[in-house]
């Protein structure tokens, strides 16, 4: 009888002390990363969207849409005097191709956008830190959902 609580005691001190070791790993990763959550913002809600137009003209994104772009230099559609192509890519997971189309855009002296998702932050640090430090645009790609996910912060 006393073998057998002995075994149960080892077995409790076991657990209890990989519990410990995983709480404080989960808690030595959160150092590096910041929330990004919609719920811890103070922010209005704002739906974005756009309404299309008639003979080939650009869509209307809405008043409110509009003050925010232009408070916050943003680009959204363009202008429509002028002609521009706007190159972007989404960047959900890494499949090897990013290197070498940084490697063609650097070449070609070309600037894009790239739609990044969190997870994508998270594991692809040097690639978006030669996305930022090539003057190439860098956008949200995480949908309204999953918008409490970690980023990393990623310092140049």
């Amino acid at each position: 009888m006393m073998k057998k609580n002995k075994k149960l005691q080892k077995i409790s001190i076991m657990i209890i002390l990989i519990f410990m070791i995983s709480l404080l790993s989960v808690m030595s990763m959160k150092k590096n990363m910041i929330e990004t959550s919609a719920e811890n913002s103070n922010r209005k809600k704002v739906e974005w969207g756009i309404k299309r137009n008639n003979n080939n003209e650009q869509p209307d994104v809405g008043n409110e849409n509009r003050k925010i772009l232009e408070e916050n230099n943003g680009i959204c559609l363009g202008k429509n005097e002028t002609k521009f192509i706007y190159l972007t890519f989404d960047e959900g997971y890494e499949a090897g191709y990013t290197s070498q189309i940084l490697k063609i855009l650097k070449e070609n002296d070309v600037k894009a956008t790239f739609f990044l998702t969190a997870h994508y932050i998270n594991t692809q640090e040097e690639l978006v830190k030669q996305m930022i430090q090539e003057g190439h645009i860098i956008g949200n790609h995480t949908p309204k959902s999953l918008m409490s996910l970690n980023y990393k912060i990623i310092k140049c």
